[in-house]
């Protein structure tokens, strides 16, 4: 996006009480939390969010509720698609743009079915275009309910309308991500890369920043990684850090969200650790495994002086 620097998109947790409510006071907490460590925009409404388990009316309230608290400091995006019809979503598209965010994210799974064809997603897509008015559009190749991948061409087709401005990608694989980012080059169009593990490589190759959910654990790093990554006084701090997330990929994504928001506790927020997805409960293994992510962090960021 015009609007953005490069840099680091979170995609946005939500916080529940005891009881499985929408915790509101923490939310705006993470709000700050993102934007104290650097964040050039926010991502809500999207999978780190339990997007799935929220009612449209959680969905638009939490993000009105976002957007009140960040007062235009950055742009946000949220997720827009969802079940029902091409009619159906394009009138939430509508409902969620009003709330204030720059774009309104579709997810790649919702415009065909897992059997449908790449035909079959691009009619769906511009009769989603031609009843949404200007509303600018992303993507977002979410994995679930399943994980449909948008060709660089294919996608390159959508950017030419002037309308996609957004991307946030889960190919896992840097020679598409470079794909995608050539064909938007000349647009207002940012990639953002989901993948920590090629995300030196990523950000190298031109893509407009980093939205994965490792900056739901550490957010001061990845975005120390996007202001750092082509210093060349500081390329053996790159490579470690690279090396840090690629180390411990599993133990973020082991149990996630629930994860994440404990090992928000040892950061002093104040968060509770229950969830509406059903993932694992945290046994005292994983536990373990938070802690010891924590205390490496703690080294690293000590290292690095990283605030």
């Amino acid at each position: 996006m015009n609007t953005v620097k490069k840099g680091f998109i979170p995609v946005m947790l939500t916080p529940f009480t005891h009881n499985k409510e929408v915790d509101y006071d923490t939310l705006t907490r993470l709000v700050y939390l993102y934007l104290d460590s650097g964040a050039v925009g926010l991502f809500a409404n999207c999978l780190s969010s339990e997007m799935f388990q929220l009612s449209n009316q959680e969905r638009l309230q939490i993000t009105k509720h976002i957007i009140k608290i960040v007062d235009n400091k950055v742009p946000v995006v949220a997720t827009g698609t969802f079940d029902g019809s091409i009619e159906s979503k394009a009138e939430f598209v509508k409902q969620i743009y009003d709330t204030g965010i720059e774009a309104v994210i579709v997810t790649t799974n919702s415009m065909a079915d897992i059997a449908e064809s790449d035909q079959v997603f691009e009619e769906n897509f511009y009769k989603l275009l031609d009843i949404t008015e200007n509303i600018p559009l992303g993507f977002y190749e979410c994995p679930v309910p399943y994980k449909r991948l948008i060709e660089p061409a294919l996608l390159g087709k959508f950017i030419n309308t002037g309308r996609v401005i957004y991307h946030k990608d889960t190919s896992l694989d840097i020679s598409l991500v470079k794909q995608k980012i050539e064909v938007g080059k000349d647009f207002n169009f940012g990639l953002y890369d989901a993948f920590a593990g090629h995300a030196v490589a990523s950000l190298k190759a031109g893509s407009a920043g980093l939205s994965c959910i490792q900056g739901n654990y550490f957010p001061e790093l990845i975005v120390w990684l996007c202001k750092n990554f082509d210093n060349h006084n500081l390329q053996n701090e790159v490579n470690e850090v690279q090396l840090f997330l690629n180390n411990n990929m599993d133990v973020v994504h082991e149990s996630y969200p629930n994860t994440a928001k404990h090992f928000l506790k040892y950061k002093g927020i104040n968060i509770n650790t229950v969830s509406r997805v059903n993932t694992d409960v945290i046994t005292k293994a994983n536990a373990g495994k938070v802690i010891g992510l924590y205390q490496d962090y703690e080294l690293l960021r000590q290292k690095f002086e990283i605030c």
